[in-house]
């Protein structure tokens, strides 16, 4: 088998168990909406693992596709499956280190900017939270990074037929998909409270300080730098401080 091929199933199967993990997250905030939709918790967990296989399935497919034609890597990842040996204790530091900066952004902005507008209105036990973290790190890097950022990239470099992207390219692909990552979290946050311009805005900003951090190491360190920041920005907002 490919390595290309066992890192497509890697990432496949992790999204899906991931998808399964945040339920009771998810359950515990919209539990009353999706009630009164009808929607069982059998429902929820077929509807996640049909988004696990599908969605996620096609978007780890294409996405490592346009990370070979855009110049991204999956130094890890690569290096376990080819029994290569890798130096990563200090790609780990430091993906660990700004995961913990960005939630610590995220957390004081959210705070002193935003008041816990939507803080407040959240009571998710911890355990949840932790369950959480596992989606954001892996099923949402595969999707804004691993493909939205590369197809980006990738549609850049065949607007203006460029055979290599720059940074330039790199920079308007990652900043395009924080502001779709922080729309993206409006959905959930409609069932705590109403859409406005300020809950726009708040989606917008807190998540695009993540997208931006999560992408510049999607870039210069791989794709599991990204996740691994992720995951521990989501320990500190969604475990560490239950946000």
């Amino acid at each position: 088998m490919k390595t290309r091929t066992k890192i497509f199933l890697i990432l496949w199967i992790a999204s899906v168990i991931s998808s399964i993990l945040v339920l009771p997250y998810i359950y515990n905030i919209q539990g009353e909406l999706l009630k009164e939709s009808g929607v069982t918790i059998q429902t929820l967990i077929f509807l996640a693992i049909i988004q696990g296989v599908v969605t996620f399935g096609i978007a780890t497919f294409f996405g490592l596709n346009l990370a070979d034609k855009t110049g991204f890597k999956l130094p890890l990842l690569t290096s376990f499956i080819e029994h290569k040996k890798i130096k990563y204790s200090r790609t780990l530091f430091l993906s660990i280190l700004w995961g913990f900066i960005a939630g610590m952004i995220i957390l004081l902005m959210d705070k002193f900017v935003f008041q816990d507008f939507i803080l407040s209105l959240i009571n998710v036990p911890k355990w949840q939270g932790f369950l959480a973290c596992f989606y954001g790190g892996i099923a949402e890097e595969i999707i804004m990074r691993l493909f939205l950022v590369s197809l980006f990239v990738f549609l850049i470099m065949k607007i203006f037929r460029r055979k290599e992207s720059n940074s330039i390219i790199i920079w308007i692909s990652i900043i395009i998909v924080s502001i779709l990552f922080g729309l993206g979290h409006l959905p959930i946050t409609s069932s705590i409270v109403s859409i406005t311009p300020f809950v726009v805005l708040r989606a917008i900003v807190l998540n695009g300080i993540g997208g931006v951090i999560f992408g510049w190491l999607y870039w210069k360190k791989g794709l599991e730098s990204a996740i691994i920041a992720h995951f521990t920005a989501d320990i500190v907002l969604h475990v560490i401080v239950a946000y």
